[in-house]
Order: C-alpha cells, then structure tokens, then sequence
C-alpha cells in the first residue's frame, strides 16, 4: 500500500508545518491564508461559523450535519446500523433493508444516541497543567480528572441542554474547553439499509469506484417536537467538478501523528498483531453462526459489519508501521525535533521508552480486567457496579467518565431501551474469556478470578441466561437504587462485575502508575518542543472534536492508471452481479429506468479525514453540502500516522444521487422536498 512518497510526507508533517490538503484543523486555527494562497478562496469567520452551528457530533463515534430548518441531520446508513439493528425482529432485517418513516409519526427513537453541536472554545491549558504540580502517576491522572471535570461543572452546570468537555490537543500542548448544545431525542427518519449503503461488502471497502448510498437522515426532537434548526447547511444537489475546493467538517476520532516511534513500535510490535489475530478468530465464528439461519446472520449483521471494518483498518495500520521507508522517515523526523530542542525539554522521549517494558508487562491483566470484553450485559453491569460506587465520591474524585458532567450520557446510554440478542452476547463473552485463558494461561491468578472453576463455556452461557440486565427497568431500578441495591442484587452478571471490580481497579491504578501517569508530562514537554520550533501552524492530532479539512475533488494514479474521481449510476448497474455482496436491493433494479446514468454517485476527494468522520457534510466553498464522507481509499488506512496527498483520498457520497434516489427508488419525495426546498415535510 505504501510508497516512498509516503514517507517523505511523514517527515513533512512531523518536523514542519502542513503543506498541501494535509491536516485535520480546529475552527479556532484554521489555516485560511494557506487555503486562499492554494486555492485563491477566502474563508472568513462568518463562514467557519456557519459551518460549525450545523456541524454535529453522534454519541458512538460518528459526525453528521443539520440540513433543514426542521432539525433533519444527514449522516452515514453505517452511523445509524444500530438504531436499524434494533428496530429489526424475528423475520425483519431492517438493517439489510432500510426503515422509511413514511410520516413524522413514524420516526423512531435511536436508543442510546446524542447528537451535540459545538458553540464554544475556550483555553484552559493553564489551569490544567497546573493540577497535580509535584505529583506522578495515578496521583497525577486523578489531579488532571479532578480540574477537567471541576471545569466542566463550572461551565456547563446542571443544564440538561449543554454538555462541556475539556480536550487534550497536541498531546498534552494544550487544554481546551469544549461547550455542545446537545439534543438526546435522536429518531431515525430514513435508511437505504446496508444491501445499498454497503453495495460491494467488504471486498469494495476502501476501495474505489464505489456505488454506494451510504446515507440517512436522523430528526432532532426536544418535548416530544422537531427541533428547530434555522442554521443548517444549504442542499446542492447539483453536480460537482473535478479539481473543486471541498471542505469535510466532523469529528475524527483519533491519529497517532505525533506518537513517538517508541509508541509507534509498540503498536507495531504487541497492540496491533495481538488485536489482528482475536478479529480474525472471531470473525470466523460470527460467520459460522450467521450461516445457521436468516435470523442467526440478522442478530450478528451489525457485529460482523464492524468487526471486519475494524481488522481492515487495523491491517491497513500494520502495513504502514511495518513500511522501512516510513519508520525510518519518523525515526528522522524525532531526531530533528530532539536537535531544535536539545537542552530546553530534557529527554521526554527516553521517559515515554522507559514505560513500554510496564505496558508490555501490565497489559494482558489490564485487557482482560479493565478495557471491556464486547458484550453490552457486563457492559451494564460493569457501569453500574463503577457509577454506584463512584456517586459516593465527590465529584473531582471520580474515575473518568463518571464526573457529574459526564454522568447524563453515561445514565442515557445505560437506560435506554435496546434489544440485546443472547446468543450474539454467548459468542462474545465465551470469545473473550477463551482469549483471556489463552494469553494469560490457566495458572494466572486473573485467569482464576475470572473463570473460577468454570469452563469459558459454561460460564458465559451461565451469566447471560441468568441475568436480567436487558430490561431496561432493571438496570433503572440498580442505577436508582445505588451501592446498597448493586450489592444485594442477586443477577449473575452484577455479583461477577463486583467479584472482578476490586482486582480491576487495582490494575487500572497500576496502568496510571506505571503507563499513561508516567507519559503525562513528557508528552506534554515534547509537545511545548513542538510549538517552540514550529508554532501555531501544526494541527492537533484527531481527538473526535470539530475539525475541518480542505481538499480538492480528484483521483489518483494507481499501477499505472487513472482513478477518476467520480463514479456514476451507469457503473452501478455494470458492477453488480445479482450474487451477494453485488447484490442489488429490488427497489433500485426496479427504478433503473427512471434513473438518470450520469447522475455522479460517490466522490473521491483529497481531504484528510479518519475514523469518526464518518457522516461528516461535504461542503463546497459556497458553504453548501454536495455530499457525506462516508470512507477512505486503501491508501489512507496509513492515515493514522501520516498523510500522503498523491494517494490519500476520502470517499463521500453525492447529494445528487441521495435526492433522485429519495424520489424515484424510495417514493419519500416530501423528503427531497424538505432538502431541496427547505419545506417541512
């Protein structure tokens, strides 16, 4: 996948400021004369904050955008697959298929999802670093929770409208305070389902041409009515040119850029090959449950689909950092900044070395006691045996994530109402423990606390028929009740949360102590090198926060021949197959005739985006949305730790095939209608 090119970009981004359409920038340090001396465009602050007030955030790792006055969000079909996932049953694969509300009656509620809008950035790195002076380790982590968290309840209160998160950017350069307006009535307005949104499987994924629609539109609601949204972005269903500014405004989830190489060897050395090997095994055994019945591949649709999302990812990132001319490129990249610091930082690289040798050590305990094993029911359970004893503390003292800013989004992913299909949850949890077995070996104490003398079988067909955490009335009830209703509960699945909670924790604080604790201001330290030599003109790595890319639609060369940037309805029909996965949805042969051969379907573009973007507006310089990123080329799975702009492209998909498609393959014209035409439908 990679070329040499590839590195010599590395060492671009790591030593200097970004060139090209390279970097992923916060709204309060958007290049814009970089962008006017490149593309001869002005962006002004007027613009940027058009764009932000309809850029919006979705709990569970996805953007979107406001694109009526109505509170219509557009975002990817793959953001919405467990809202779809949920709204299926026994014989109704609404996930494969799609949902229609055919009227705004019919818009159902997506259990567990939260959608925020940022409306302020404040910098709070001085108080930040501040905390927690003369501490280290856990000690220091706490320090850091404690103001984070003290910051946030300042700012945002008890107002159930907003939401307040302080980010770490630049590795610890900077702290800044993020306010969202927030909206937790989240409903499900349309999906094409994944037979069209994810037309050509994964074989097609990060690749190009795609045909794929992969789109839907989310309604937000507050008392039970339609937010109203006056700033949105203006639908262009018009076609796009080749070689046109384009912007992607959302929220990546996280880049690796400004790792050093020890960390990076890290992941190249333990993290990565051990998570290759687990996805590959289980992706096996979901398949050979999925082959049992319609209703078996129904229940582990949604799993499969992310967990093979998940191993391409993570072996487009193995291939990167196992790239000589990469590595070498970071290697002589960290060397150049150690020579424009030398004497003023000390040698914060060999402190962050120092605790590879603890992760290496710590890890294997930590993974299978503290990171989570995939099935929601010791989800649950595990949150609420944490919030009950994390509520008796004050609020600064908290484990992360259980601040009392924090809490709302915690109590409303745990109290929604979801299916929770049993036997997906036996396979993950029998998985997990069989893993835990494996890589800690029958004689470890952990291995004991976990198993006890049961077989990874038994136990976890034991804890999840027994328990009865997937009524959402008995997790209110535990969450209601607190400590004293968590511990005389007598579900399997709380007392085995209790039962590994203690050792749990202590692996966690020895995490802080020895892990991430140590790292704190080292990075912080290499991060202040950073500014010294090169300013303001870097970006941050991704923190799934608002950023905002630029580019230029175009292809690439690949082997020898053009990739074009677009893709049309006419190659659609010459891709697909009728056999899985080019199978087309019977609503789409049915429309061939009536649909137009050259309307543009998806776009490659330059912009830099990652994980988390997913749903984010493609946005013209005019300000109008032409568009939804919905994927990357196989070139920017190396995207995590560098960009290269020969080969590195995102994949949206066109608003003009999304309005056709609304009206003459779904029938929702009033849909269209409210896009177009700005009419609540």
């Amino acid at each position: 996948m990679l070329r040499t090119l590839l590195a010599s970009a590395a060492l671009t981004f790591a030593v200097s400021p970004a060139f090209a359409d390279e970097g992923m920038w916060t709204f309060d340090n958007f290049p814009a004369a970089k962008v006017k001396a490149a593309y001869g465009v002005t962006i002004d602050k007027a613009w940027l904050d058009r764009v932000q007030a309809s850029a919006v955030r979705l709990a569970g790792g996805c953007s979107a955008s406001v694109v009526s006055a109505h509170g219509l969000v557009l975002t990817n079909n793959h953001c919405v697959s467990d809202c779809a996932q949920n709204l299926g049953s026994a014989g109704r694969d609404v996930m494969k298929t799609g949902y229609i509300a055919a009227t705004p009656a019919e818009e159902k509620t997506c259990a567990g999802q939260q959608a925020e809008i940022l409306v302020a950035i404040n910098d709070v790195t001085p108080r930040v670093t501040a905390a927690g002076q003369g501490l280290a380790g856990a000690a220091l982590v706490q320090a850091r929770q404690g103001v984070t968290s003290a910051i946030e309840k300042e700012v945002c209160g008890d107002d159930k409208t907003l939401r307040c998160q302080v980010v770490r950017l630049y590795q610890g350069g900077q702290y800044k305070l993020y306010r969202y307006r927030k909206y937790s009535d989240v409903r499900l307005v349309f999906s094409p389902g994944t037979q069209t949104a994810f037309f050509g499987g994964d074989p097609d994924n990060f690749n190009f041409p795609r045909f794929d629609m992969d789109a839907a539109f989310l309604r937000l609601y507050e008392d039970g009515k339609p937010v109203a949204t006056p700033q949105h972005l203006t639908w262009n269903p018009a076609p796009p040119k080749a070689g046109e500014l384009v912007f992607v405004a959302g929220n990546p989830g996280g880049t690796d850029r400004q790792l050093t190489v020890s960390q990076l060897e890290t992941q190249r050395d333990l993290t990565i090959p051990r998570a290759l090997v687990s996805l590959s095994e289980l992706r096996g055994r979901l398949i050979q449950k999925g082959e049992e019945s319609p209703e078996a591949a129904r229940i582990i649709g949604e799993e499969l689909f992310g967990l093979e999302n998940t191993y391409k990812v993570y072996a487009g990132r193995f291939e990167t950092l196992t790239d000589k001319a990469f590595m070498d490129a970071k290697r002589a990249a960290e060397a150049d900044l150690k020579a424009k610091s030398a004497g003023k930082q000390g040698d914060p690289w060999a402190a962050i070395a120092a605790t590879v040798e603890a992760r290496r050590e710590l890890v294997d305990r930590y993974t299978y006691l503290e990171s989570g094993n995939g099935s929601d029911l010791f989800g649950y359970a595990k949150v609420l045996v944490r919030a009950a004893a994390e509520r008796e503390k004050p609020s600064a003292a908290r484990l992360p994530g259980y601040a009392d800013s924090q809490l709302p989004l915690v109590q409303k992913r745990l109290l929604d109402a979801k299916p929770i299909e049993k036997p997906l949850e036996r396979i993950l949890l029998e998985f997990f423990l069989l893993k835990a077995r494996e890589h800690l070996t029958a004689d470890d104490p952990v291995t004991t606390l976990l198993l006890g003398k049961d077989s990874p079988e038994d136990l976890a067909a034991a804890l999840v028929n027994g328990t009865h955490l997937d009524d959402p009335a008995v997790r209110k009830a535990l969450f209601d009740g607190g400590l004293a209703a968590i511990t005389a509960s007598p579900d399997p699945m709380i007392q085995y949360a209790l039962r590994l909670d203690p050792e749990a924790r202590a692996v966690r604080k020895a995490w802080e102590d020895r892990v991430t604790g140590p790292a704190v201001l080292p990075t912080e330290a290499i991060a202040r090198a950073r500014f010294d030599a090169y300013g303001d003109s870097i970006y941050p790595d991704a923190t799934f926060t608002l950023r905002l890319s630029y580019g230029k639609i175009a292809g690439w060369m690949e082997k020898g021949r053009e990739v074009p940037a677009f893709t049309t309805t006419s190659g659609l029909w010459d891709r697909a197959t009728g056999k899985a996965p080019f199978d087309l949805d019977p609503r789409w042969l049915a429309a061939r005739d009536k649909l137009k051969p050259d309307t543009i379907f998806d776009i490659a573009t330059t912009n830099d985006i990652i994980g988390g973007n997913s749903g984010s507006p493609l946005i013209n310089a005019k300000g109008e949305i032409i568009g939804a990123a919905f994927d990357g080329n196989i070139h920017s799975l190396g995207g995590d730790y560098g960009y290269d702009p020969a080969l590195n492209r995102s994949v949206a998909v066109s608003t003009a095939i999304v309005t056709e498609a609304l009206d003459k393959v779904y029938g929702v014209p009033a849909l269209a209608a409210e896009l177009v035409g700005g009419r609540k439908r």
